[in-house]
């Protein structure tokens, strides 16, 4: 199994946000799970990475050509693929990946976010995803959620597609024990 991890690019982003990420990679590689993610060398990116080579694990990062800015991509990558376009790059890293875990990040993590839970509401993906909802990070993206539930604009079992915590041995152990629901997208869909 393979977990692609989204999170930010962004230095800036809260140290303690940085430490989760950190453990979050030094636990994928204890169980030897390994990361796809978008090679970056910074931010959540940088954290996970970081941690998968503390514990010894494998990644593989995605990064389009055209990032050639030294310090961008991770350089102990095992496996770097340089696709041309960030599309194909969005492709590769939901294709590769078995399940997926987002942890904080801006608004290419919230693109990343959405275009998987709307493929999985569309019944054309079944894998399993988890917000890591570090220090309430997240918080205003359920808000946001519940406000198009109360304006029915969503279903309520859109919290059926993803689970939310905010332990890294949770997220985890969910993706590990995950059961897919295929074949009963059904319920998602407004048609």
């Amino acid at each position: 199994m393979k977990i692609c991890v989204y999170g930010a690019s962004s230095n800036q982003i809260d140290k303690n946000l940085i430490k989760v990420g950190e453990e979050l990679g030094v636990e994928m590689a204890k169980r030897g799970i390994p990361l796809i993610f978008g090679a970056g060398a910074n931010g959540m990116m940088g954290a996970v990475a970081r941690g998968i080579t503390k514990g010894g694990g494998h990644m593989t990062g995605i990064a389009p050509s055209f990032f050639e800015v030294d310090g961008i991509i991770y350089d102990k990558c095992d496996e770097l693929i340089r696709p041309e376009t960030m599309w194909d790059r969005k492709t590769l890293l939901r294709d590769f990946a078995d399940a997926y875990i987002v942890t904080p990040g801006g608004i290419g993590t919230m693109d990343e976010f959405f275009e998987v839970l709307t493929l999985k509401q569309l019944g054309r993906t079944d894998k399993a995803m988890v917000i890591l909802n570090i220090d309430g990070f997240y918080d205003k993206l359920i808000a946001l959620l519940d406000g198009f539930i109360k304006d029915k604009a969503v279903k309520e079992t859109v919290y059926d597609l993803f689970y939310v915590t905010t332990s890294v041995n949770d997220a985890l152990d969910y993706i590990e024990n995950y059961t897919s629901e295929k074949g009963d997208a059904s319920k998602y869909k407004f048609i």
